[in-house]
């Protein structure tokens, strides 16, 4: 069936530079709020109320006009958006900044418990547009560091919850402080009082613009969630994958490009699986349906309007890899499961940022969503045990071993029965069950250090139970008891490093540097602080491996991408370092496990003609 897809945000008005700063982040079509506000906000001159429900693209309803409006100055303020916490403003301002790397409007977030010192450092160099919170921002104003005469743009995002907070009181203040001449642009899942009163005493000639909201229900299928860092999502995904024998599902992502990614580290790793989005042509879009309906493959990676017209049934899951822009494209996700009378199970991952999306999606379909704990490594390795137990059961009942007959009466007249199977079992089914026990080792080495402080026993119980002579387990708890002990005095130096690790921001990693439109944007996982000290971080882009050779510098950068001009072909090596605000560092790293075992390495990459990237790890020596 051929799919056509008509709404598009080239449709919107959007210039061809926002356009493209949105294909760049793989978004394919406009959310319904998007598609309201964005032609309202470019061709006319009043001021809106847009109630829609929160995790539907707000940020870009309003960011994306906003951003094509206003020219770089780096003088007065010219946009403030007001946000009722800290997370909020931090999750706004880095996705505001993902769609201004051609507009190179700054941008900053302003926040309570962060330190004051530097906020105005940044606002005394200038500021464009500031993303905060009623209460940080009210003191600078108070202050005297934050004038907001010449604001074109006030933004109250999330105004309800706002009220809900006690934050009025303070945004009323705020906009007493702005000129009559700026726009007011409210964005509320809900519209009390309260809310009503603020609009018509500082809004002016307002319209409102409204996405109805359908009550629609969730108890379609099995639907589970798991708590995972960004950084830990494919190890998730892939022990899921591992553990179910018959795993048959559609794997969701947010945009093309986390398509790709996820689809290309899958078949990596050995996965059947292939990608569906809306760059993938009708012709390959058919081919790949008949392989996923007949089973040639077994893993579909799509994003939602890549998925619309799938008629695919008897799905064992189906894997939102991150929450979906709104409860609707939520429970059409998972509707894809359970057919024809079978249980199917929904997961979802929620990573600490999006827990407040995942409350807000529960309160929606009215359905509770529940937490599970995800399987274990050695869940996996008990998996393929079984899973070959299985498989030998099909040859004995069913096929035909006679010509193996007398090799195996060879084999037993030389070594007794148990040494001879569990042999011939490692022989057979080595890279299977050797890849799990390294995935466990690789695991247990990412899993955060505080744990092997905090829960050594816990931590190193699994660490034994790694070792890659599987026959010889389980050890006895005796056994157990003399390694563990032995444990400490084999890793004294690392030890050392675990404990300092408190002082320091938490270890993180680099993600793919990207070019577009001449652009290099180097992106990385945010780093924290159990101390909640705020964390800066400095990027380096040097053509050595030592970062002597630098090209390029940032410092004291707060969101965790930077961009600059990109360079030419060759070979790149890029350290980041997070500090926090007592003055303690952690670099940036990533890794490779060999045969050897765990080897570190510096990212480094290869621009390539074309403006193509190559990401590799490097080792010295």
């Amino acid at each position: 069936m051929h799919m056509t897809i008509t709404d598009d945000f080239s449709a919107l008005g959007l210039s061809e530079q926002m356009l493209t700063a949105v294909r760049a982040k793989g978004f394919e079509t406009p959310t319904a709020i998007q598609k309201l506000t964005i032609p309202h906000l470019l061709t006319k001159p009043n001021d809106i109320i847009a109630q829609s429900q929160t995790g539907t693209g707000k940020t870009a309803a309003y960011g994306l006009p906003i951003l094509q409006t206003l020219e770089p100055a780096r003088g007065p303020i010219q946009a403030i958006i007001l946000v009722p916490t800290r997370e909020l403003a931090l999750q706004a301002a880095e996705e505001l900044l993902s769609y201004n790397r051609e507009k190179r409007l700054s941008i900053t977030a302003i926040y309570g418990g962060a330190a004051m010192s530097e906020q105005l450092r940044r606002l005394a160099k200038g500021i464009d547009i500031v993303v905060g919170t009623p209460g940080r921002v009210l003191d600078h104003i108070r202050r005297g560091t934050m004038k907001l005469e010449n604001v074109r743009y006030l933004v109250l995002d999330e105004a309800d919850e706002m009220l809900n907070m006690g934050f009025v009181e303070d945004v009323e203040e705020i906009m007493s402080h702005t000129s009559d001449e700026r726009r007011v642009l409210l964005f509320s899942a809900t519209m009390p009082e309260r809310i009503i009163r603020l609009s018509k005493t500082y809004m002016r000639d307002t319209e409102i613009v409204r996405v109805e909201h359908k009550q629609i229900t969730a108890d379609l299928t099995e639907q589970i969630y798991f708590e995972v860092r960004e950084a830990d999502k494919f190890d998730a995904l892939t022990r899921i994958i591992d553990v179910e024998p018959e795993f048959y599902g559609i794997i969701f992502a947010r945009t093309k490009i986390g398509a790709d990614e996820t689809a290309s580290r899958l078949t990596a790793r050995g996965y059947a699986a292939e990608v569906l989005h809306g760059d993938v042509s009708q012709a390959q879009r058919e081919k790949i349906l008949r392989k996923f309906r007949d089973r040639t493959i077994n893993i579909l990676v799509a994003t939602d309007v890549a998925a619309r017209g799938i008629d695919v049934g008897n799905l064992t899951h189906v894997i939102n890899y991150s929450l979906p822009q709104d409860s609707e494209s939520y429970v059409h996700r998972i509707g894809r499961t359970g057919r024809a009378g079978k249980q199917g199970t929904a997961i979802t991952f929620v990573s600490p940022s999006e827990f407040r999306g995942l409350n807000n999606l529960m309160r929606d379909i009215k359905v509770e969503i529940k937490r599970e704990t995800l399987p274990s490594p050695q869940d996996i390795v008990e998996m393929k045990r079984l899973k070959i137990k299985d498989e030998m059961q099909e040859i004995v009942e069913n096929e035909s071993y006679d010509g193996y007959r007398e090799f195996a009466e060879e084999l037993l007249a030389e070594y007794t029965p148990d040494v001879a199977l569990g042999a011939l079992l490692r022989l057979a089914f080595r890279s299977e069950l050797d890849r799990a026990v390294k995935d466990l080792r690789s695991y247990l080495t990412e899993t955060r250090l505080t744990k092997m402080i905090k829960h050594y026993r816990e931590v190193t119980e699994s660490l034994v139970f790694a070792s890659p002579d599987i026959d010889n387990l389980p050890v006895t708890k005796d056994q157990y008891e003399q390694i563990a002990a032995a444990i400490p005095a084999e890793i004294e130096e690392n030890y050392k490093s675990f404990r300092e690790s408190y002082k320091k921001p938490m270890p993180f990693y680099i993600g793919v540097p990207q070019i577009d439109n001449g652009k290099l944007r180097i992106n990385w996982d945010a780093s924290y602080d159990f101390e909640a000290r705020d964390i800066r971080y400095t990027v380096e882009l040097a053509l050595d491996y030592a970062i002597t050779d630098v090209i390029f510098k940032a410092e004291d950068v707060l969101l965790p991408e930077v961009t600059c001009d990109a360079p030419d072909t060759g070979q790149y090596f890029v350290r980041v370092r997070a500090t926090n605000s007592d003055g303690f560092t952690q670099d940036a790293f990533d890794y490779y496990v060999t045969d050897d075992g765990k080897h570190y390495g510096m990212k480094c990459f290869y621009v390539q003609d074309g403006g193509k990237v190559g990401e590799d790890t490097y080792e010295e020596g």
